[in-house]
């Protein structure tokens, strides 16, 4: 907070596109699309459209024992563009819900399927799923958990084979292969007690855009099923086109127990989240009230006609507009230009790509005692351009349109 002395926030008064205008005039590109969650724009004249229908028919109910239509066709146009089986939905209103969602269903499923002792979760390391407390217990960055760890029920962690251009195709199979057979020996001594194992699918993003392998994803799905565990699909930053696919996991070709959206599920406009489940899942729920199987987990706000509406356009947009085919050419630029840009500076440990997505990588200790995170934020502002910065690394997470 005491950096807001030297550096007070900006106002911003106004969204144009890929641009920020604050109160002075001043213009910023934001190449961090506000968060992860700007899609098409700001103030995008077809969502904008929408929301004036939708708030002059229906604003909010009640979403219990009410429900409306644009939560039943959200629904409908969801299962056309998820992977397969995945056809029931919760709502939230933000992500981190959505992963304390997924976590006690998981639970909830096993104590109510005849496995009570599974009561443990798997996560990667370096992995963030949000700043609530069960969230934080499956997350796996220091400077979000180290403050609340006598609070947090801790999850296990396992090794990811990161993408690393210093090794050699035979080095990273061999890499790739000690982390799947550390992960199958957990799994095969330890199933018993596991009831789900939840992944950010191929990429990082709060632990600095980091890249790990489809073969190993692919390998948890495969464990996971034999072992009767729960694979949970955070798609919550990475999905909506963000890598090039609308989900992450179909670079590997998996289809998850559960999938947890929101950010780019409304492009910005509205606080919506959803965890996508199976038939399965759902059947362990489907009993009379009183034997007490109901999962019990809503917010308010949840299921909101304004945020169901918004949605329901940006799957428009992605069908009408052919998003994912311009994701992918603009990617293969943004990646070309950085590498012609920073493959060769001597400041520079690392270049990351995936999609619409990208993360410079400094070397340590470049000038230690400056913050040369903050002092390039800063630099970057004046010649009116938004970043996002993990200390040493600088992602770029751009707009589709």
């Amino acid at each position: 907070m005491k950096d807001f002395e030297e550096n007070p926030p900006l106002v911003i008064k106004k969204g144009d596109g890929l641009y920020l205008i604050d109160e002075n005039g001043n213009r910023y590109m934001d190449c961090i699309s506000s968060w992860w969650v700007n899609l098409f724009g700001h103030c995008n004249e077809r969502i904008n459209k929408v929301i004036t229908e939708q708030v002059n028919t229906l604003e909010h109910v009640i979403f219990a024992n009410f429900a409306h239509e644009p939560a039943a066709e959200l629904c409908e146009e969801l299962t056309k563009v998820l992977p397969n089986g995945l056809n029931k939905f919760l709502f939230s209103d933000n992500g981190s819900s959505c992963i304390e969602m997924a976590l006690k269903l998981s639970f909830q499923y096993h104590l109510q399927t005849g496995n009570p002792q599974k009561t443990k979760f798997i996560s990667l390391e370096n992995a963030y799923h949000g700043e609530t407390i069960g969230a934080l217990g499956v997350g796996d960055v220091d400077i979000f958990t180290e403050t609340y760890r006598p609070l947090i029920k801790e999850g296990i962690k396992v090794r990811v084979p990161y993408i690393n251009t210093e090794l050699s195709n035979d080095e990273f199979r061999r890499l790739e292969d000690e982390c799947i057979k550390e992960l199958e020996d957990l799994i095969v001594k330890k199933h018993n007690e596991i009831a789900c194992m939840i992944v950010e699918p191929m990429v990082q993003g709060a632990a600095g855009i980091k890249i790990y392998s489809a073969r190993f994803l692919k390998s948890a799905r495969e464990l996971t099923k034999k072992y009767n565990i729960h694979l949970i699909d955070d798609e919550i930053a990475m999905g909506f086109g963000r890598t090039g696919k609308m989900f992450a996991c179909e670079h590997a070709e998996i289809e998850p127990d559960m999938i947890c959206i929101a950010k780019g599920l409304s492009s910005g406009y509205y606080p919506i989240a959803i965890l996508c489940i199976t038939t399965d899942i759902f059947n362990a729920f489907y009993a009379d009230y009183k034997e007490g199987k109901s999962f019990l987990h809503s917010h308010t706000y949840s299921g909101n006609p304004l945020g169901c509406r918004i949605a329901l356009e940006v799957l428009k947009i992605f069908k009408e507009e052919n998003i994912l085919k311009t994701v992918n050419e603009k990617g293969a630029y943004l990646k070309q230009k950085m590498k012609e840009i920073f493959k060769d500076k001597p400041y520079v440990k690392d270049i990351r790509n995936i999609g619409l997505i990208g993360a410079i990588e400094l070397k340590d200790n470049l000038l230690p005692n400056i913050r040369v995170g903050k002092e390039i934020y800063n630099l970057a502002l004046k010649k009116e351009c938004l970043l996002d910065l993990l200390e040493i690394v600088f992602i770029l997470c751009l707009h589709m349109l």
